[in-house]
């Protein structure tokens, strides 16, 4: 597959079985790759060890992906599973934990995909308790509703590629650097993504008044007149 495919790519399968590589050796003390060492020679106490260690920043991640929390909760499940199978194939050309959020982040963009091929009504956006949030004035609740409601939807028609790019640099704040890493495309890619998504979500929510926009330049600022 291209590098700079709009599709997301996980790690080969074709890694020694240890799990290892030489790439590993300049981080020999590093507490996820000694836990996943652990799991893969035998330690059935250590992959749950791993997985408190990171659950926190996977969550976040695939929250801020899917709008959702059960959603991003059955996320960071099925990218846990894939990892627990998948532990003697880690090639060591990353961190332990960048490869667990690329793995969560390909979870969560599967069931974007999945959302997306169903006919559904677009869902409240939930706080990380589950709760729909609700407006801090409830005489604002019809408009404050309409006006989630117009970025979700704005959000959810994005091609995955583009939304991944866009959550992950905007929202979530990562450095492009780290986001290439965590999708496994060029720098270049993901700034190109992020633009191409901007550029969609300015002209979708073109209607915003300038006193709904952040302080600081994110996806939304484009969108203000």
């Amino acid at each position: 597959m291209p590098a700079d495919s709009d599709e997301l790519r996980t790690p080969d399968s074709s890694a020694a079985p240890d799990g290892t590589d030489a790439s590993t050796a300049d981080r020999p003390d590093d507490p996820d790759l000694v836990l996943l060492r652990r799991h893969v020679a035998g330690d059935p106490a250590a992959f749950a060890e791993l997985f408190r260690a990171n659950a926190d920043r996977l969550w976040s991640v695939a929250f801020r992906l899917l709008h959702d929390a059960e959603d991003a909760a059955d996320a960071v499940q099925e990218a846990m599973l894939s990892a627990h199978r998948r532990a003697a194939t880690f090639r060591g050309e990353s961190t332990v934990r960048t490869w667990l959020h690329r793995i969560t982040v390909n979870a969560a963009l599967d069931r974007l995909r999945r959302q997306a091929a169903r006919p559904s009504t677009v869902p409240m956006p939930t706080t990380p308790d589950g709760a729909e949030r609700e407006p801090a004035d409830p005489r604002d609740a019809h408009a404050e509703g309409e006006l989630r409601l117009d970025v979700s939807d704005a959000l959810a028609r994005l091609p995955s590629p583009l939304r991944a790019a866009v959550v992950l640099v905007d929202i979530e704040g990562l450095p492009v650097a780290q986001v290439a890493e965590l999708l496994d495309v060029p720098v270049g890619t993901v700034k190109s993504r992020a633009a191409r998504g901007r550029a969609r979500l300015a002209g979708e929510l073109g209607y915003l008044r300038p006193g709904n926009q952040p302080t600081t330049p994110t996806v939304f600022q484009e969108g203000g007149r």
